[in-house]
């Protein structure tokens, strides 16, 4: 595959583009990346596409990606060198036309109601123009703080930028992840504060997060 992204931008008849256009960076992580797609063909919601941006993986991602690239025309594929998560999400971002964009790490899933009960809120209040929260945690519960590693800190206090939902225009104005060593996800969030948007809390935990292993992406959680 090239480096190229085999997808247009926003689509013009506003009623043809989804609600949702999620982003799964990956790198690496071929049998991860599966169960985190299959999750998201098991929602209840059906207005999404997903862009899954591969930073260059040497494994075998691409085959693991490509059963679902046919049967699925809401399943998008791009090859990019690597560079890093935060600028592969970005490339994500760049690629979307849903009204919304919504994240899923390669290591972790959607609850089948996750993307509708999202949609749910946000209709009911089509003010909000950032949602975040409702993650449910598996493994290990605890983290190192970003100021003071020695300090262990809870997972559930954490911002976990996997639940993050973001109109997209939104989103391309404030020009998305800066690709900064810490607390990249903290720094969109208060960019996205000080915007002075409406934004909101969510508590229903749909957002699967997965920390049992050692290795789990280190960039998508900030206290």
């Amino acid at each position: 595959m090239s480096g190229t992204i085999s997808h247009n931008s926003r689509i013009e008849n506003e009623s043809s583009y989804p609600f949702f256009s999620v982003v799964i960076a990956t790198y690496n992580r071929a049998e991860l990346l599966t169960r985190a797609l299959n999750s998201l063909l098991n929602q209840t919601e059906t207005s999404w596409e997903v862009l899954i941006v591969d930073d260059g993986s040497t494994d075998d991602t691409y085959s693991r990606v490509l059963p679902f690239l046919k049967p699925y025309p809401g399943v998008k594929y791009i090859r990019k060198s690597h560079s890093g998560f935060l600028l592969s999400r970005n490339t994500g971002i760049k690629a979307s036309c849903g009204k919304y964009i919504t994240f899923l790490d390669s290591d972790d899933e959607y609850d089948p109601v996750h993307l509708e009960s999202r949609k749910v809120y946000l209709q009911k209040n089509p003010e909000v123009k950032f949602l975040y929260g409702g993650a449910k945690i598996l493994g290990n519960p605890y983290v190192p703080d970003k100021d003071d590693p020695s300090v262990k800190i809870r997972l559930d206090e954490c911002m976990i930028s996997g639940t993050f939902i973001v109109e997209r225009e939104l989103l391309l104005s404030l020009g998305g992840f800066r690709d900064i060593m810490l607390a990249a996800d903290y720094d969109l969030y208060e960019r996205i504060r000080d915007s002075k948007v409406s934004m909101a809390e969510i508590k229903l935990p749909t957002y699967i997060y997965h920390h049992e292993n050692p290795d789990s992406l280190t960039n998508k959680i900030i206290l």
